[in-house]
């Protein structure tokens, strides 16, 4: 279920591409930051660094990797304590897309129609 609705982009945080990761940080760092700068009270670049910053990064992670996103049937666990619950261990999937892989060769129609005129 988690898997067709969320389309996770890893199954964990060791197994997220680097590059997503420092991307999605940079992002949050400059949201954070625009945020702070127009906001009536600013808060301390500290809390922003240390507080902020990571905790957008976790909720980033949380909702990206399958272990880390909560169990549907109980939000109050994630994915991994649901499986550690039913004696499971996940250690990877695969999502299809319909349609995915299909490719459909385009044929000009007027050459399509002079070929069956041809035959």
């Amino acid at each position: 279920m988690h898997i067709a609705a969320t389309a996770p982009l890893a199954l964990s945080e060791a197994s997220l591409d680097p590059l997503v990761l420092e991307r999605e940080l940079a992002v949050q760092t400059a949201k954070a930051l625009e945020e702070n700068a127009s906001s009536a009270k600013p808060k301390p670049d500290a809390v922003i660094h240390n507080n902020i910053i990571p905790g957008r990064m976790k909720r980033f992670l949380a909702e990206n990797t399958l272990l880390g996103q909560q169990f549907v049937i109980n939000p109050d666990l994630t994915v991994e304590q649901a499986a550690k619950d039913a004696g499971v261990t996940i250690t990877g999937y695969a999502r299809v897309s319909v349609g995915e892989g299909i490719e459909k060769e385009k044929e000009d129609f007027a050459a399509e129609v002079a070929k069956m005129v041809q035959a």
